[in-house]
């Protein structure tokens, strides 16, 4: 169990090679905006894609030595998969001073429990993710595709992002969503009463019965977007940096 005073949370920056001005921002971010927080959480896709820790390229190394710094710093510093970057596994996270978080998985900040997501696995309206999202979870089919020269890895990669967007646009817009009865059976099965995840990039604050609430992370494209927790409560940041 993590207790935690402050905090400060994100998910989905997709970092990659081809949006130089998310690398910056987010780079500026932990330079200027961590100093007060004790603790990081990674909700996922901090990377738009990770074909494995043996090719984390220039980019990964460069992120690694940015959150190393940060942890030597004190900070703790807890990554959760995506679905861009659920292969990122223990070897890049001790590089990254980063420790790996189940999901989902409850925090206490300041004595009270929150549960923490990515968010993907509750969007089980979209039957064809799931599909997909069950397949690639399988150990057998991590190590085949870690198996494979880099240069075949990457351009897998690339059909599958091209592949993604597909069927987002050809997707109606409520299944690319959570799922209101996965929603209520975690609050149920966690026996807590507040959510915080991200995936669908619809950053919003869900008011539920009994003083419920589910936080939804914002992505990076346009400007750095995270919360940070602290005594006084949950408080969402966007800055364009």
């Amino acid at each position: 169990m993590h207790a935690v005073q402050h905090a400060l949370l994100l998910s989905d920056v997709h970092l990659s090679l081809e949006a130089p001005d998310i690398t910056r921002r987010f780079l500026h971010f932990l330079s200027t905006q961590t100093s007060q927080a004790r603790a990081l959480y990674i909700l996922g896709d901090l990377f738009e894609v990770w074909i494995g820790d043996d090719a984390p390229g220039e980019l990964g190394m460069q992120i690694a030595a940015a959150l190393r710094q940060l942890a030597r710093q004190g900070k703790s510093i807890h990554f959760m998969h995506g679905n861009r970057d659920f292969l990122l596994s223990e070897h890049y996270a001790r590089q990254a001073g980063m420790q790996l978080l189940d999901d989902p998985c409850v925090v206490y900040f300041n004595e009270q429990p929150v549960l923490l997501s990515h968010g993907d696995a509750w969007c089980t309206d979209d039957v064809e993710y799931q599909q997909f999202r069950a397949q690639r979870s399988q150990p057998q089919t991590q190590a085949q595709f870690l198996q494979r020269p880099v240069a075949e890895r990457l351009a897998f990669a690339k059909n599958a992002r091209d592949a993604s967007r597909e069927h987002t646009r050809n997707s109606a817009a409520d299944i690319m969503d959570v799922n209101p009865d996965a929603i209520e059976q975690a609050f149920s099965e966690h026996d807590i009463s507040t959510i915080i995840h991200g995936h669908t990039h619809r950053p919003a604050d869900h008011q539920y019965a009994d003083e419920r609430q589910r936080i939804v992370l914002g992505d990076w494209y346009q400007h750095a977007s995270w919360l940070s927790i602290d005594a006084d409560g949950i408080h969402r940041h966007g800055v364009t940096i």
